[in-house]
């Protein structure tokens, strides 16, 4: 005889949803009335009521980590095998090739 399962542990339904579905679906009325009060302070500039008294003040050298480094177009010669590895992941593969040579370069190698 089967081992009967509970109910806590049964899967549930999958349910697919398309980003295209959620911009489609219409807004209730208590949506649109917060996206509008919101809408209108952005507007105005008014930004009084946020509190940015708890926001630490960064330091140049703290603010100069954020700003990405210039890029410089290069012809890079990959072997096929590595070439196909990295495409295989999708678009952005010269992205995520120095993004790997970036964490190499930080590991001091």
């Amino acid at each position: 005889m089967a081992k009967k399962q509970s109910a806590s542990s049964q899967r549930g339904k999958q349910v697919n949803v398309s980003a295209e579905s959620i911009w489609r679906k219409p807004q209730t009325e208590k949506q649109k009335a917060t996206l509008d009060r919101i809408a209108k302070r952005q507007k105005k500039g008014d930004d009084s009521q946020i509190d940015f008294s708890d926001i630490p003040h960064l330091s140049e050298q703290q603010l100069a980590q954020f700003k990405r480094p210039r890029k410089r177009l290069v012809a890079v010669r990959l072997d096929s095998d590595v070439y196909n590895w990295v495409r295989k992941f999708g678009p952005g593969y010269s992205t995520r090739i120095n993004n790997v040579l970036r964490v190499v370069m930080s590991q001091g190698a």
